[in-house]
């Protein structure tokens, strides 16, 4: 598994036992047209990368995993090498399984604008329950449409949603 240094924004790859893989929060977003890509993190200075619109998103990510104290982050479009068919496949089969393993996932509804942000929270029933905030306009962001985004909502033990 490759992790985002939340600290430099750099790879580092956990290959040994899942107990070697350090406590991390985890990005669910929706794509949009220039994703900082596996390649873009591996092959390009972080000066180029920060000219990038799309850097905001990795950035803040980043800046939010060390708010909550944490050193790590998983960010699909940027940890995932797409060019590798064998790569990618294995990532598509353990998604479930990182988002349930991720100390926190953050959401990231890039199309919804308030200055609340909503917090759910796994209680020990398994039920999810909503700690703050009602906006009905909140369900209509792309991010409720998309189908894989309902393992990223229910695997992890706490979401946090954050507007653009």
């Amino acid at each position: 598994m490759r992790l985002l240094n939340a600290h430099t924004i750099r790879l580092q790859s956990f290959d040994g036992a899942e107990s070697d893989i350090p406590p991390y929060t985890i990005l669910s977003h929706t794509w949009g047209n220039e994703e900082i890509t596996f390649q873009d993190i591996t092959q390009q200075p972080l000066e180029n990368l920060q000219r990038r619109e799309a850097f905001y998103k990795v950035q803040e990510c980043c800046a939010q995993a060390r708010r909550n104290g944490y050193d790590y982050v998983w960010i699909d479009t940027c940890c995932i090498d797409k060019t590798s068919s064998a790569e990618l496949s294995e990532a598509i089969n353990s998604m479930f399984k990182w988002y349930q393993q991720a100390s926190l996932c953050y959401v990231f509804l890039s199309d919804f604008d308030t200055s609340f942000s909503y917090h759910f929270a796994r209680i020990s029933t398994g039920k999810l329950v909503r700690l703050q905030s009602s906006d009905t306009s909140f369900f209509s962001s792309r991010w409720f449409t998309r189908g894989w985004t309902l393992q990223e909502l229910i695997a992890p033990r706490r979401v946090i949603f954050f507007d653009k």
